[in-house]
């Protein structure tokens, strides 16, 4: 129990940052047309939150299972490059269902705390930080679908611009860092605006994957990361 409480204070901080994030979730996907517990439900079974808002806005346009099936795995393949790094650094305590079950909480926040320990991730260690995270994001979650059912239209729609601005305090510090990472975001929104003024026939789940796929293609084509670097910062 001494590795799960460890795992609980290292995820205090990543459980209060998904409070406000999720909070924003909740509000956009019952102004979306989704009930509260719908809304509670999607955090409870996904822990994304770039997939579930992008889900939440192809359910919103009516998109097909086909269209939200492959969006969410373009979104989301990174999860699976991140639980494969995370496997070199585990404990040998760790078997196959204990891998399986710890994968469902692997995110950006919790993948990086977990691979700067200094000695191997035994699985209670994780289990305590992902414990504390999904409860953070799903109580977050449901104030905030809650509140989006009570709060007056205009407030409920300036409090789900911060979601907005979540995703710009996620792109901005690294493409100030990355050249590569600064055209890629320029590529897909431009890319974004052509495809929403001049090819309406397209859908919004096609249009989020053409985008995705040709700027994250140019990028790794004319800013390769060089091996190199990767070896060193291991």
């Amino acid at each position: 129990m001494k590795e799960f409480w460890r795992g609980i204070r290292h995820g205090i901080s990543i459980a209060l940052g998904y409070l406000s994030v999720s909070f924003s979730f909740g509000i956009m996907a019952v102004q979306s047309g989704l009930t509260i517990w719908q809304t509670v439900l999607i955090s409870v079974t996904n822990l994304t939150s770039a997939g579930q808002v992008a889900g939440v806005g192809l359910i919103a346009a009516h998109a097909s299972y086909f269209e939200l099936l492959l969006a969410e795995v373009v979104i989301n393949i990174r999860y699976a490059l991140m639980s494969l790094a995370l496997s070199q650094k585990t404990h040998k305590s760790f078997h196959l269902p204990q891998r399986l079950l710890a994968s469902f909480g692997i995110t950006d926040e919790i993948f990086a705390v977990s691979s700067i320990q200094p000695t191997q991730i035994k699985p209670m260690y994780l289990y305590g930080m992902i414990l504390i995270a999904f409860l953070g994001w799903v109580s977050g979650t449901y104030l905030g679908a809650a509140a989006g059912t009570l709060l007056p239209q205009s407030i409920a729609n300036a409090l789900n611009i911060s979601l907005y601005g979540m995703f710009l305090a996620i792109i901005i510090p690294p493409a100030r860092q990355s050249r590569g990472i600064l055209i890629a975001v320029l590529i897909s929104a431009i890319l974004s605006i052509l495809l929403y003024d001049f090819a309406e026939f397209i859908s919004a789940g096609f249009a989020m994957i053409i985008c995705a796929v040709i700027a994250a293609l140019v990028a790794a084509y004319f800013f390769p990361v060089d091996d190199n670097d990767n070896e060193q910062e291991e």
